[in-house]
């Protein structure tokens, strides 16, 4: 009844057909995890600091003991939730070094008839996996343009054509800017975030070229990590070419249905930036109900400081000398040839 023993990709690839249990606590499961795992916790979050505190002072022993004082009545519940899940008998476990915890829910879901599998190294092990995915070379292409020029859409349409992408903003729950948050769900911990990130590149060869959207470093409160951050800047920069009125559209298509309230709070945040006079009058327009107004206000703020950006090292089109170019949408999705 012992568990077959599997180090990270063979892991993560068996996910694809058996449910993965994360047997830490649930403040563990929340700060960080496999992307599509399930909380199945051996110990609630106070029980695993009672059982640490207990081996600091009594010893490996008398720890067990409390553990299995806590575990002996959840076990027909571990074996009953594990049931639901899979009910083709095949699961996957994992806690945070592959030890103890793992171990013993393997062994109980096992003895009751389950296939089990455990990751080798526990979550510690696919954490080292998440951050070496930053450190691979790849090819990468950078889809910029000005506030409101709908690059995030387009994007998708580039993958649409067979053109590989990840969207950061998706990803982070976030659009980027001072509205960036609005109508979307809470954005991941930093911890999930790269765990997300790292799980998409994964799906991308990386000598396959990747397209990512123009961003600052941190995407809400979601910071891109540092390796690949540098690779985005010396990365070659499509600037997608729109009109002014065309981006206010899209603005107002993005934001506009949202109450004027909450456009006002979020146009707030730019105080020390627009000018208290300017955002007043923008709020003023919005509350008035002319936001196509208060965007053109908007972009006076935005623009410089989007083409101040591409021209600042170490931003392509800086003194690193990357190439920037710009394009109309229908040049873009034309230049896109699937990967063999």
């Amino acid at each position: 009844m012992n568990a077959e023993a599997l180090g990270v990709e063979a892991f993560l690839a068996r996910m694809e057909g058996s449910p993965c249990f994360d047997v830490r606590t649930p403040d563990e499961h929340e700060g960080g995890r496999i992307p599509g795992s399930v909380n199945l916790p051996l110990f609630t979050n106070e029980q695993r600091a009672a059982v640490g505190k207990c081996y600091k002072e009594h010893g490996p022993k008398t720890a067990v003991k409390l553990g299995l004082e806590y575990v002996g009545p959840r076990m027909r519940h571990l074996v009953e939730a594990a049931e639901k899940r899979a009910p083709g008998g095949r699961v996957l476990v994992h806690c945070w070094r592959g030890g103890m915890r793992s171990g013993a829910v393997s062994w109980l879901l096992s003895f009751y008839g389950f296939e089990t599998a455990v990751l080798r190294g526990g979550y510690k092990a696919f954490r080292r996996w998440v951050l070496d995915r930053f450190e691979e070379e790849r090819e990468i292409r950078i889809l910029g343009g000005m506030t409101g020029s709908g690059k995030t859409p387009l994007l998708h349409r580039m993958a649409a054509r067979g053109a590989k992408i990840v969207d950061l903003e998706g990803l982070a729950r976030h659009r980027g800017s001072a509205f960036g948050a609005l109508g979307l769900a809470d954005q991941p911990t930093q911890e999930n975030f790269e765990n997300l990130l790292a799980m998409a590149l994964a799906a991308i060869p990386p000598q396959i070229p990747l397209w990512l959207e123009d961003e600052s470093r941190q995407v809400g409160r979601c910071v891109i990590p540092k390796a690949l951050w540098d690779r985005m800047r010396r990365a070659p920069l499509t600037l997608l070419r729109r009109s002014r009125q065309e981006r206010i559209s899209q603005i107002l298509s993005e934001y506009g249905a949202f109450p004027a309230e909450k456009l006002c709070a979020a146009i707030g945040n730019l105080e020390r930036r627009l000018g208290t006079v300017r955002m007043k009058q923008a709020c003023a327009l919005v509350r008035g109900g002319e936001t196509a107004k208060a965007v053109d206000i908007l972009l006076d703020y935005y623009d410089p400081a989007y083409a101040w950006s591409i021209r600042t090292p170490p931003h392509p089109g800086g003194q690193n000398g990357q190439a920037i170019t710009d394009a109309t949408e229908e040049q873009i999705l034309g230049a896109i040839r699937p990967p063999d």
